[in-house]
């Protein structure tokens, strides 16, 4: 995880996650909050590609920090709460 460089489109896409609902519009399939997203809706936020946004989502996801959810042919992604607060702690005692 500290390998990865820091991308501020990360920081933001977590950011977002935190209230999903105040950031991006109800999808067809799956609770924004329960559920989470899709790459096409956070790629919407950013104003990229699908593929980018997959790439970040990914990522976040890889190093645990997101968690998914298949739903039909889409993967929803959402903040793993736990798995952050790990992290933060890890970082607050000066690693």
């Amino acid at each position: 995880m500290l390998r990865t460089p820091v991308s501020t489109r990360r920081l933001d896409i977590l950011e977002w996650l935190k209230d999903p609902a105040a950031h991006f519009p109800p999808q067809p399939y799956g609770d924004l909050v329960e559920d989470g997203v899709t790459s096409d809706a956070v790629a919407h936020k950013l104003g990229v590609a699908r593929t980018v946004a997959d790439t970040h989502l990914s990522l976040l996801a890889c190093v645990g920090l997101l968690r998914t959810r298949r739903i039909r042919r889409r993967t929803y992604y959402r903040r793993d709460e736990v798995r952050i607060a790990e992290v933060a702690r890890i970082f607050e005692k000066g690693w």
